[in-house]
């Protein structure tokens, strides 16, 4: 099972809280949430624990099975890619990366994987890392809805960059619509556009609005 998407694999409650915490910016301006564990979620600053469910326990068993596998078959792109979704299921994102890398080396056109990678890096905290890995995934896809998701959250939560995050979530809406992951961008740019009323196509700020077709 892929694990593309911030919201669908960690924080089910990822955008109440990010809409929540935008609002909250406006007022006190705090920084950028980050993580401090390879374990911590750092898109939920206030109460991740009553917010996110749990991640399942690592199966080490099967964790130990897999690897022997890899190692036994230095070919074998799958097999690196279960492993490395095992361990991000359990939120060992420390774990998983090397993996996900692994793997990559073997087939670098892998967008899921490489998306999968993207969120590992933004989990360990290496922010541009990450945004560098969502830009390598979008040159493979440039229509990879829940890439651009991932791109917007990054953005929003790891640069504050909420501009370049709406543009993100425009695209999504645009490629994706009436999907989940566009009712999920929609309520990102209504969190930014409620405690950033500039960035809006006819706010004070005199933004244009961006062009959701162009990848």
């Amino acid at each position: 099972m892929k694990r593309e998407s911030v919201v669908f694999s960690i924080v089910g409650m990822l955008f109440g809280v990010l809409v929540g915490w935008m609002i909250g910016a406006q007022q006190a301006r705090p920084s950028a949430p980050q993580a401090t564990t390879a374990s911590a979620s750092p898109a939920a600053p206030a109460s991740s624990s009553s917010s996110s469910p749990q991640a399942p326990p690592l199966d080490a068993q099967k964790a130990s099975s897999l690897e022997r596998a890899a190692n036994g078959d230095p070919s074998n792109v799958s097999v690196r890619i279960e492993l490395a979704d095992l361990y991000f299921d359990a939120e060992r994102f420390d774990l998983a990366t090397p993996w996900y890398e692994a793997a990559l080396k073997l087939d670098p056109k892998d967008v899921n994987a490489s998306t999968d990678l993207g969120v590992c890096y933004y989990y360990l905290n290496q922010v541009d890392r990450a945004l560098a890995q969502l830009d390598h995934s979008l040159a493979i896809d440039p229509k990879h809805s829940k890439t651009l998701l991932n791109q917007g959250i990054v953005r929003a939560f790891g640069k504050q960059d909420f501009k370049g995050a709406v543009e993100s979530w425009q695209k999504v809406i645009a490629l994706s619509p009436g999907t989940p992951e566009a009712q999920q961008a929609k309520q990102g740019i209504d969190g930014i556009f409620s405690s950033h009323p500039e960035l809006k196509p006819d706010g004070r700020g005199g933004q244009s609005s961006p062009d959701p077709g162009r990848a």
